[in-house]
């Protein structure tokens, strides 16, 4: 425990403590162009004006047994600090680190490359992490406007240990364990190709960020991995997430509050909770939810589909133009759901959030479930807006089940356009 405490004093490491004028990444950010950047990095062919700096220079250690948290602090800093464009290489290789912080912001002109093949495996033991993943989290940047992570590279959270801790299927207040990673304030960010497995806690947890993306990502945890989420989205703006496999143990992708403009398109997801807005009106003053756009993606033995959720609270606040579009479900239990008493289903309180302009539209595939469609809205509050446009989903659960495959709402005020199966409400 002497090693984590010093170790902890020693990896937070604040960079650009002169001019920090002089840190801010210069000209607009051009996603196209950062994206060419991030695959001409993943395929070597970076021109000779970008300056590497690679964790085997300065000192890690690719035996896999080895802590090499000092050393990936180092070559950060050192990429972080040049004043040219810099690229950190995590080569081929086995890496154990502990929990590190990557601390900008930065001097680089442009965005900050770190290209990632290794393996890099995260310290099991949970002393490690002290004081719960609000204080230490696995790998996380912080403050840095312009950054590329790309590659083929796998990080393992080696979280089968530590999930039997995990308390939050118990308490609505619980202390979550480790992310894999977590961006906070992180700007212009395109992270590409990597793959995350077996997190403590969340895979990818973006928190106050704006103008990020995630693209071509695999992220895998078992089923029942207990708050493994895949990406979870809070306060942030312009996200986008695209070309993603995620098989988890919770939601794969999950957005609550303040997340404004999220885009999820062409994500394979499966198994976990599907596709999730919410869980709105847990904490006190929250920010809104809005354009939400969930399109082009498939769910196969999920828990749910596409879903909001909110608590039955007094904490006011909005979720809108929320749009889940040409969607596949496969063997789903709850395709399409949206469910305002989420937390505590027998407290007489009724959810102060309003649900309004939600589309679903296209959406087919098959049920384990007779109730299909679920609308369990707020009597203080009813859902408005609602429109269910050309929905085509047929049961495939027990034969020997009589009830009728259906759609249930409650205090939900529901437009129906084109097909629909199950049935409209009555």
């Amino acid at each position: 425990m002497a090693f984590v405490s010093k170790a902890r004093i020693s990896l937070i490491l604040l960079l650009c403590l002169v001019n920090r004028n002089g840190c801010e990444r210069t000209g607009p950010f051009n996603p196209a162009e950062a994206l060419v950047k991030a695959k001409n990095a993943a395929a070597g062919k970076l021109g000779p004006d970008v300056k590497t700096f690679n964790v085997l220079d300065y000192g890690a250690k690719a035996n896999g047994k080895t802590d090499s948290s000092i050393n990936f602090i180092r070559t950060f800093k050192a990429a972080c600090n040049f004043r040219g464009n810099a690229m950190m290489v995590i080569p081929k290789g086995d890496f154990l680190i502990g929990p590190i912080i990557f601390q900008g912001p930065c001097f680089n002109p442009s965005s900050l490359i770190i290209q990632a093949n290794g393996i890099v495996k995260a310290q099991a033991d949970l002393s490690y992490f002290t004081g719960g993943a609000d204080d230490t989290d696995w790998i996380t940047f912080q403050s840095i406007n312009g950054l590329i992570l790309s590659g083929t590279g796998t990080f393992h959270g080696q979280g089968a240990k530590a999930w039997k801790y995990n308390d939050c299927a118990q308490k609505s207040h619980c202390v979550r364990l480790a992310a894999n990673f977590k961006f906070n304030k992180v700007n212009d960010a395109i992270i590409n190709g990597i793959n995350s497995i077996d997190p403590k806690g969340f895979h990818i947890m973006v928190t106050i960020c704006r103008n990020f993306r995630l693209l071509n990502l695999k992220l895998q945890a078992p089923g029942d991995s207990p708050n493994t989420d895949g990406i979870h989205i809070s306060k942030s703006n312009v996200v986008k997430i695209a070309h993603c496999v995620i098989g988890t143990g919770d939601d794969c992708v999950s957005m609550i509050h303040g997340s404004i403009d999220i885009s999820v398109n062409k994500v394979i997801c499966g198994p976990g909770h599907g596709f999730s807005v919410g869980s709105l009106g847990h904490y006190d003053d929250e920010a809104d939810v809005n354009k939400i756009v969930v399109t082009n993606s498939s769910l196969t033995d999920t828990t749910n589909g596409v879903r909001i959720k909110t608590y039955k609270t007094d904490s006011p606040s909005k979720a809108s133009s929320i749009f889940f579009t040409d969607l596949i479900m496969n063997r789903v239990k709850n395709p399409i759901i949206i469910d305002q008493e989420y937390g505590n289903r027998r407290s007489t309180q009724t959810s102060k959030v309003s649900i309004c302009d939600v589309r679903f539209v296209n959406i087919k595939g098959t049920s384990i479930s007779k109730v299909a469609v679920q609308f369990l809205c707020s009597k203080s509050n009813p859902c408005e807006g609602i429109q269910m446009n050309n929905i085509d989903l047929q049961y495939v659960g027990p034969p020997r089940d009589q009830q009728p495959f259906e759609s249930n709402c409650t205090n939900a005020k529901v437009s129906y356009v084109g097909l629909q199966n199950p049935p409209p409400c009555r």
